[in-house]
């Protein structure tokens, strides 16, 4: 291991000009793109050689040639209407779905980041009507370079957040809906792409503001963040509201398995749910919401799911301890996983986690009660910051990762564009 970190003697053929990792071990850097100048990056799907990136702050969708991952080329740029965010992306097939809603840190103006993720969206939005597109877009990609827009389903409200599909005939999205508090979980029906129709829709109780409900929760965010589907069972993730299992054999009409929150007395942000349906095992990533851990730590958790009515949690992911990352600026934990998608990489072993001021994560779960650190990229600090949001600090904070079929992986940040990255076993 080098003095800064860098673990050079795991990274001997990084190419000139590498940016000096803080630290790694058994990743290897290949490239970095600033995405045609956009370096602000949220979730990333690669199809057909082809990086398609959905943007934290430029509203729109990048796409970058990745045919060859060490010279990665922009190539196209699908802009939003104004005030419009399409930071979650799904790509199967030749067809891409990009949620539309309200760029939140563009029309509302926070005091703290933190108010975003204490506040439901209702609230932080109160007032603003009109000025963004609230649906879902949908785009013929057969042609990854030259994209095509063949449909858009308008969802009134304050937008979509994310989205789940690969190929099937419904895709799960969570999605503000005039009426409710904040995004909620609905399915679509996708069988023609070119005409998407809203199928169905789930809520916790509470929610339903027009329906004369009101929420027992205060200071805390109950709301949708997203869905993953394994067989005839869905695994949402609800911020504070903890984790939901669904059978959704009628997709129309999910109907609810378990509920569990393990917050309080740990502080929520739950995100991401990853089935390992081969082990009867759930991952759940719990976002790290506040700067310098103001909070406390987030937590990734693994859980056992055998009996889809009772999941157990049984290990937590290793926190990263190679420095001080509370004290580093910025925030530092969990953010999203890889998500094992088809044309992917599918480990139901391996983890792949980005962890924002810690970089990107790699975790051995051979055995689920003790998962082991397999390997890490921290990158160094951005070049400049985009990020629009207060307290925003000059740190990474890596923000999604998709992983190919040969380990590479790509990941996005918020402020340091897409980082190309080889993963090499041990």
């Amino acid at each position: 291991m080098d003095p800064d970190g860098g673990d050079t003697a795991k990274n001997p053929t990084a190419p000139a000009g590498a940016p000096r990792a803080s630290h790694s071990a058994n990743i290897r850097f290949l490239a970095r793109s600033d995405q045609g100048g956009r370096p602000d990056g949220t979730q990333v799907m690669v199809f057909r050689r082809h990086a398609f990136i959905g943007h934290m702050f430029s509203d729109g969708i990048s796409v970058i040639d990745v045919g060859d991952p060490r010279h990665p080329t922009p190539v196209a740029f699908l802009a939003n209407p104004p005030n419009t965010r399409s930071h979650h992306i799904q790509v199967h097939d030749g067809i891409l779905l990009a949620v539309n809603g309200a760029n939140v840190w563009a029309l509302a103006r926070f005091a703290r980041q933190k108010d975003y993720f204490t506040s439901s969206l209702a609230d932080s939005l109160r007032g603003q009507s009109g000025g963004f597109a609230s649906g879902l877009r949908v785009y013929d990609v057969s042609r990854p370079a030259a994209p095509r827009e063949i449909a858009f389903l308008e969802i009134p409200g304050l937008g979509l957040h994310r989205i789940w599909w690969v190929g099937d005939r419904y895709a799960y999205a969570s999605a503000h809906i005039e009426g409710f508090i904040d995004h909620i979980m609905v399915a679509i029906e996708i069988s023609d792409p070119a005409r998407p129709r809203l199928a169905g829709r789930w809520w916790l109780p509470g929610m339903w503001q027009a329906g004369g409900e009101r929420p027992t929760w205060t200071g805390r965010r109950f709301a949708a963040h997203h869905a993953i589907t394994a067989g005839h069972l869905a695994y949402g993730a609800w911020r504070d509201g903890g984790l939901t299992v669904h059978d959704i054999s009628d997709p129309a009409h999910a109907r609810l398995v378990s509920h569990v929150n393990w917050s309080p007395p740990f502080a929520g942000g739950t995100h991401t749910p990853l089935p390992l349906p081969g082990r009867n095992l759930l991952v759940v990533a719990d976002e790290a919401t506040s700067n310098n851990c103001a909070d406390g730590l987030a937590y990734t958790w693994v859980l056992d799911v055998r009996a889809p009515h009772n999941p157990v949690t049984i290990a937590t992911l290793p926190t990263p301890n190679e420095e001080d990352f509370c004290g580093k600026g910025g925030k530092f934990g969990p953010h999203n996983l890889h998500e094992n998608r088809p044309g992917s990489l599918q480990s139901e072993t391996l983890i792949f986690a980005t962890y924002h001021n810690a970089g990107l994560r790699v975790f051995d779960l051979s055995d689920p009660f003790r998962p082991k650190p397999a390997g890490y990229y921290v990158p160094p600090p951005p070049e400049r910051l985009v990020d629009a949001r207060p307290e925003a600090a000059r740190v990474i904070q890596s923000c999604d990762v998709f992983v190919d079929r040969d380990g590479v992986m790509y990941m996005t940040d918020t402020n340091a564009g897409l980082y190309i990255l080889q993963y090499e076993n041990p």
